[in-house]
């Protein structure tokens, strides 16, 4: 199995750790969030990994060089400019002639993704995406209206269940027909297949996930894993 993960970002947000720092090199604990992206990924069966790269590249490119410390091969496309999520593979089009998957270079999950390949294949999918529901407690009791002015119920403080997009993606290698250059997935992509009435399912999963977008998330994480580590060294 192939995928594609997106390196390419300036980690905004995680400001000032990412002004010297690539977003998917900040470490925790003792690797750099990419290393755990590409092990979970190996031990679904991925073997080649096709890795995005632009602002700070060298340090990505010098860490994982081609791969095979890691038991994996390691290919870089390096991006002049950004891309965008989708406009990134692009120069992939004809490197990918199977099923791929397009994974996000800083994000932390131990989901599994040979189950994913396995309901995206059984059930004919043109895209998967992984799905992950959050339920949220809204502060207030709700009141249900009918034609804006009737009472018809009231919940107090009801949870609210959704699911989010965790830009965890397989798909099939006719995907590049939809793609056009600088576009995004989630707002381009996915809703031009869907307008093409293309078979595109979500798989929901249970396993950790977390984006490490804000400095706060990343500060917590970071020490934890490190607390876990020192634990574990004694044994």
């Amino acid at each position: 199995m192939k995928a594609v993960v997106l390196c390419g970002g300036k980690g905004t947000r995680l400001r000032p750790y990412t002004e010297e720092v690539p977003k998917p090199m900040l470490p925790l604990g003792q690797k750099p969030i990419l290393q755990y992206v590409i092990e979970n990924g190996k031990r679904a069966g991925i073997t080649d990994f096709y890795l995005t790269v632009g602002y700070l590249k060298e340090q990505i490119m010098d860490y994982f060089k081609d791969g095979k410390q890691f038991g994996v091969n390691i290919h870089y496309v390096v991006e002049q400019e950004p891309q965008n999520t989708a406009g990134s593979i692009l120069p992939l089009k004809e490197e990918l002639r199977e099923p791929f998957f397009v994974l996000m270079g800083d994000h932390l999950t131990n989901i599994n993704l040979k189950d994913m390949y396995a309901f995206h294949t059984s059930n004919h999918a043109f895209a998967t995406l992984a799905l992950k529901e959050q339920k949220k407690k809204l502060e207030y009791g709700v009141v249900e209206l009918n034609d804006g002015k009737e009472i018809l119920g009231f919940k107090e403080k009801p949870v609210v269940s959704h699911y989010i997009n965790t830009a965890i993606y397989l798909f099939q290698p006719q995907v590049f027909q939809y793609i056009q250059p600088k576009e995004d997935f989630g707002k381009d992509v996915l809703p031009r297949m869907l307008k093409h009435r293309e078979r595109v399912l979500g798989y929901v999963f249970k396993e950790f996930w977390m984006d490490v977008g804000r400095v706060t998330d990343y500060e917590k994480l970071h020490d934890f894993i490190t607390i876990v580590e020192l634990v574990s060294s004694f044994g």
